[in-house]
């Protein structure tokens, strides 16, 4: 049996740091869209389902759009939770959007996913940077059915999950000629091609997205090791 006292304390904390957003008791099991139409019309439902665990290989534009999602649901007016296991994380987007939780150790990451996934009061929970074993995935899988959360891994794991979604980097439509002596590029946008599979069940789509360069996540935070290009 869970224990019941820390997901109450946690919808308290979350009550009072929400107190604009849905109530609990108003959520249903429906699906959490992401707010790009493209993958929308790919995923069952037109989004994530509720009280499902659903896992997203590490990929190019996993992350974006995946913080797509987050931000839509706190438009809509729901909860939404980012687990950085990885602590990389950084931009201002971050203060107006989704919570951000910083866990200590991975160990620390997958208990925040089951308290917060299980404590009803977040629409939509993301946790980045650990690869489960199976027993942790059954926990997190519980506590998505639990609280009704849509509860996305992105990790490598893909046992137990409802829906597995996979995404790529696509060559450009055109090269054009480059100028000699060769200028700096600077990637404006990037054609990503993302797949999404459940059980008898397989669809694909591409789309474009904009790339943003984030001055804040180029710099070192004092607090925090660089852990820019360690392999995950």
């Amino acid at each position: 049996m869970p224990n019941i006292a820390p997901s109450v304390a946690i919808q308290a904390l979350i009550a009072q740091r929400f107190p604009e957003a849905i109530p609990v008791e108003r959520w249903s099991r429906g699906t959490v869209p992401t707010g790009v139409d493209v993958l929308d019309r790919i995923l069952p439902n037109g989004g994530f389902q509720r009280g499902r665990l659903a896992v997203w290989t590490p990929g190019v534009g996993a992350a974006a759009l995946l913080r797509s999602a987050a931000l839509r649901a706190v438009a809509d007016g729901e909860r939404a939770v980012w687990i950085d296991a990885t602590r990389t994380v950084a931009g201002a987007c971050w203060r107006q959007g989704p919570l951000l939780v910083r866990p200590s150790s991975e160990t620390a990451a997958l208990r925040a996913a089951e308290e917060l996934g299980r404590s009803g009061g977040f629409a939509f929970v993301v946790l980045d940077g650990v690869d489960p074993q199976a027993p942790e995935l059954v926990r997190c899988s519980r506590a998505a059915h639990d609280g009704g959360a849509a509860l996305v891994l992105i990790t490598r794991a893909t046992s137990l999950a409802s829906l597995r979604l996979a995404s790529s980097a696509l060559p450009p439509v055109s090269a054009r000629a480059r100028p000699y002596p060769p200028a700096p590029s600077v990637i404006r946008s990037l054609r990503v091609r993302v797949t999404a599979r459940a059980s008898g069940w397989h669809a694909a789509a591409e789309l474009v997205l904009s790339v943003s360069h984030d001055d804040l996540r180029l710099s070192l935070e004092l607090r925090h090791p660089d852990r820019r290009g360690v392999r995950r």
